[in-house]
């Protein structure tokens, strides 16, 4: 029976290579000059730091147009606040969301569900949905009804079977 699995991951390489581009534009760019701006990255997001609200809101353009520029979704980033820092700078704290937790898949099911295609089930596996289908069409139909929906959070389609 034909299926797929719905999926919300980030390719970790590709936002290590995004991040040192930035830091590396950050660098060079007359308009980042002692400003103390930097990038730093960890397993679960990043920090960004900079002397003014200004600059961090540039850093945040530098940061969202490598992104885009490596094919990586920016829904994957979830922008926390502004907040002052030590020695007059500033941070904003940028997490980086994977995986569907339980009330995403919830909802996901749901919308599946409510398409009305008869032969289409869905099931959560962990941090996946698997979807499978007597018809290939109907699957297709799932797959373009996803990705017209405005989700928190982006969508890959994986795993497919005929």
């Amino acid at each position: 029976m034909p299926s797929f699995d719905v999926v919300s991951e980030v390719d970790r390489q590709e936002v290590r290579n995004a991040v040192d581009q930035a830091s590396r534009e950050v660098a060079t760019r007359f308009d980042f000059k002692d400003s103390g701006s930097a990038i730093d990255l960890r397993d679960d997001g990043m920090t960004l730091r900079s002397s003014t609200e200004d600059r961090i809101r540039a850093l945040r353009q530098v940061v969202e147009e490598k992104f885009v520029r490596r094919k990586l979704s920016l829904k994957a980033l979830d922008w926390g606040k502004v907040e002052e820092a030590a020695g007059a700078t500033v941070r904003q704290e940028v997490a980086i969301k994977a995986g569907i937790g339980s009330d995403a898949a919830r909802d996901l099911n749901k919308r599946i569900k409510g398409l009305g295609l008869k032969s289409v089930q869905s099931a959560t596996q962990g941090e996946s949905i698997r979807v499978t289908s007597k018809k290939r069409d109907d699957l297709q139909a799932v797959m373009t009804a996803l990705r017209e929906a405005d989700l928190d959070y982006p969508l890959q389609f994986t795993n497919r079977r005929d």
